[in-house]
């Protein structure tokens, strides 16, 4: 004899396959958690160590956050035998030709740039994904964004933007400009 399928019959089961598939997801949820917070600590140590060499402090448990606009920036202070060398800032620029690209910026105690490392994007492989390479992020080095136009050439700045990729550079750009205004205007307060 089979079973009529009724109203009552497939709430039922469709009841028991959202229950089994939330406990599931519930599951897998607390089994990842931690493996992938470790992974993005870990991603973060090297970002910061990449861009602010030499500290003997713990900037990420000495972290702190300045606000920019509407987004908070995360600020890791690296200090050598008790003396501030600079602070790493993860920063953002939001208008790259795909989303979001963000930076972990070093700037050493007078807001020249130490080194950048490019943690995310979504720009177009072959073109906007040329941001991480050195000959476009060598001309951010040892540069001071307050007394350099950090801008492209397109714009009347001194940068050569990614050939083909002129928005990617230019958020690459924001998101530098970003890290040293929010740093040079609250980053003193926001420490101490």
């Amino acid at each position: 004899m089979a079973r009529e399928s009724n109203f009552t019959n497939m709430t039922l089961t469709l009841l028991v396959v959202t229950f089994v598939s939330a406990i599931a997801l519930g599951y897998v949820y607390t089994w990842t958690k931690e493996p992938i917070a470790q992974a993005r600590l870990a991603t973060q140590l090297a970002a910061i160590g990449t861009v602010m060499p030499g500290y003997d402090n713990n900037p990420v448990d000495e972290k702190f956050w300045i606000r920019s606009g509407t987004d908070s920036l995360e600020c890791f202070p690296a200090q050598k035998n008790g003396r501030s060398i600079g602070v790493a800032i993860k920063s953002v620029g939001h208008k790259g030709y795909s989303g979001d690209v963000w930076l972990m910026v070093g700037l050493d105690t007078t807001g020249v740039i130490k080194n950048i490392v490019v943690i995310e994007h979504k720009e177009t492989p072959g073109l906007g994904s040329k941001m991480t390479g050195d000959k476009f992020l060598g001309q951010f080095l040892g540069k001071n964004p307050g007394t350099t136009d950090l801008r492209v050439k397109k714009d009347g700045g001194t940068i050569d933007g990614i050939s083909g990729a002129t928005i990617s550079s230019r958020a690459f750009i924001d998101a530098v400009q970003r890290a040293y205004k929010t740093y040079r205007d609250h980053g003193k307060e926001a420490h101490h």
